[in-house]
């Protein structure tokens, strides 16, 4: 298979590594950014095309869309008009949604969006903790995710990419990341509250700091916090249950269960990982993810994430920002 990657920034360079760890070498590069494109050749050894055109040219079997994200729709629905498949980065833009859907749902072509964090090895590992009843009945959950902006690229400068505009900056594109992966793990949000702000002198238009309350199904409650001002990064899961807890520490790697009967604990340890330098993330979740993709492309694998989900997350973000204006708690329409 022939893979071309659609934007050549962090996640663009990220997702050659991934392809090329597995094996897969026939990869062709785009950005609109020359200092972009010379570094992809030298770092990868790839060909590379500053005209999307000249690109497609290359007869491509799949797509790897890694643009800024008010830039995703355009190369979703040109992916769709040439019946290329692909796979687009995570999304903090309701942009032409329905026409995406509907386009998609008159073919027979895989597409799908980032669900990354559905493949990280404790996060499955808690999911199958839950599915299995090991803490009994879910009470609550608390998931703090705190980071600092500037170091999110120690490569460049934080205001010379998308992540400090108010539109898809940091802190507000998180919010709808993580609640995907908590609502897989702990059900639909159906009520939720928010508090944000700009609390920091960082020079970027953006709320800093988001603080959410939300209710889920079965009554299960959780708040969520996330800034973008940690000068020490940390992401901590904790989950209240019946019978006990569940605790994770990104940072650690490490995921703890406690059983009440028996005042019994137990850690499992993540396996090795595999990390390039100037990144806050390690690449195995996104090697996984890859996998998955060209699963889908050889009819191995099933869907698990599709454009409808991402949008009702997308949604969960607007009413959250609409409950910090309007200052009340507000219900999630079915």
């Amino acid at each position: 298979m022939k893979f071309l990657i659609v934007g050549l920034g962090s996640m663009g360079k990220r997702r050659i590594r991934n392809l090329q760890y597995l094996g897969y070498n026939d990869i062709i590069g785009y950005d609109i950014r020359p200092d972009r494109n010379a570094e992809a050749e030298a770092k990868y050894g790839i060909v590379t095309y500053e005209s999307f055109d000249s690109a497609f040219e290359q007869n491509p079997d799949a797509l790897i869309i890694s643009t800024p994200p008010d830039e995703h729709s355009n190369y979703i629905l040109k992916s769709i008009e040439l019946d290329l498949p692909f796979l687009v980065e995570a999304s903090v833009v309701d942009d032409r949604y329905d026409e995406i859907i509907s386009a998609l749902g008159a073919k027979d072509l895989v597409g799908v969006p980032s669900c990354t964090m559905r493949f990280h090895y404790s996060t499955k590992l808690i999911k199958k903790l839950l599915d299995e009843g090991a803490i009994g009945k879910v009470y609550s959950y608390t998931h703090e995710c705190r980071t600092y902006l500037p170091d999110w690229h120690t490569y460049e400068d934080y205001r010379d990419y998308y992540v400090s505009r108010r539109d898809v900056g940091g802190g507000r594109e998180s919010v709808p990341f993580e609640l995907e992966w908590l609502q897989w793990l702990l059900g639909k949000v159906t009520k939720i509250a928010c508090m944000k702000d700009k609390v920091s002198n960082l020079d970027a238009d953006i709320d800093d700091v988001y603080y959410l309350i939300v209710e889920c199904e079965n009554r299960v409650y959780g708040s969520l916090c996330i800034d973008v001002l940690s000068r020490v990064p940390f992401r901590e899961l904790r989950i209240i249950g019946e019978k006990g807890n569940i605790s994770w520490d990104f940072t650690k790697k490490s995921v703890k269960l406690y059983i009440a009967d028996g005042n019994k604990w137990s850690e499992f340890k993540e396996p090795e990982a595999i990390k390039e330098g100037g990144y806050v993330f390690e690449d195995n979740v996104y090697i996984e993810e890859i996998k998955y993709f060209i699963g889908l492309l050889q009819r191995t694998e099933e869907k698990i994430y599709d454009f409808n989900y991402d949008w009702e997350v997308l949604k969960l973000l607007y009413l959250a920002e609409k409950s910090w204006d309007e200052k009340k708690i507000l219900n999630v329409e079915e």
